[in-house]
């Protein structure tokens, strides 16, 4: 049933404000559709925040770079003080001096380790030094009898002991500093720790390289009396 005259609403109001139904949607006018396509493309034209955009994209690559520098510069200069080391524990070997108290392989150790400055836990630090009797045998192999002529060292074939060790060595160089007139080749190896660790992938996940360096020098005839 439909009532008229004063309703809910108070007089005047419609008597179909009595009936309840179904909300209706308006459809968007034109110029209102309008106005909604010139928004979407002023937001696809807009370029409020791209610098932080382009940033996010260039940051990665800015970061490794720049801990690419780091790195190859602190190897560059960690190999530099050790090339230097070596060259000032190989004049002092040559000398045949030795401190009193220190034996000359200790205080060349202690030479190198100096030359470090510091960035270089003695750990991290190997040295060693062999010893030959002319240039030309760095780095060979001891002599042996061939016996059954495959080219390599088998157990139970004869070879000369050149550095005394009472085994076939594949270098025959003796461990020490030598004597007057030796042969001797000093090298320094370090496992140099990175700076950072972002070029892990690239060193290893232990995040440490080897830098080696190494020198050879001939001993001094330091026992030769002089002459008249």
């Amino acid at each position: 049933m439909l009532y008229s005259g004063a309703g809910p609403g108070g007089p005047g109001a419609c008597a179909d404000s009595w009936i309840t139904g179904p909300k209706t949607m308006s459809m968007p006018t034109p110029i209102q559709d309008r106005s909604r396509r010139r928004g979407w493309r002023g937001l696809w034209r807009s370029r409020d925040g791209g610098a932080l955009i382009e940033f996010a994209f260039a940051a990665p690559l800015l970061v490794v770079s720049v801990a690419a520098v780091i790195e190859f510069g602190m190897i560059m200069f960690m190999n530099s003080l050790m090339e230097g080391a070596i060259r000032e524990a190989s004049r002092f070997g040559i000398t045949g001096y030795a401190p009193s108290g220190v034996s000359r392989e200790q205080e060349i150790a202690n030479m190198i380790l100096e030359g470090a400055v510091g960035l270089v836990k003695p750990a991290d630090i190997t040295i060693s030094t062999l010893v030959y009797s002319n240039f030309s045998s760095i780095g060979q192999p001891e002599p042996f009898v061939d016996g059954n002529g495959n080219g390599s060292f088998d157990p139970g074939e004869t070879y000369n002991d050149i550095n005394g060790n009472g085994q076939w060595d594949a270098d025959m160089g003796a461990s020490g500093v030598g004597g007057p007139g030796d042969v001797v080749v000093y090298t320094a190896t370090v496992d140099w720790s990175l700076v950072t660790r972002l070029l892990d992938p690239v060193f290893g996940d232990t995040g440490k390289m080897t830098l080696k360096a190494s020198t050879v020098v001939r001993n001094e005839p330091y026992n030769v009396p002089a002459g008249p």
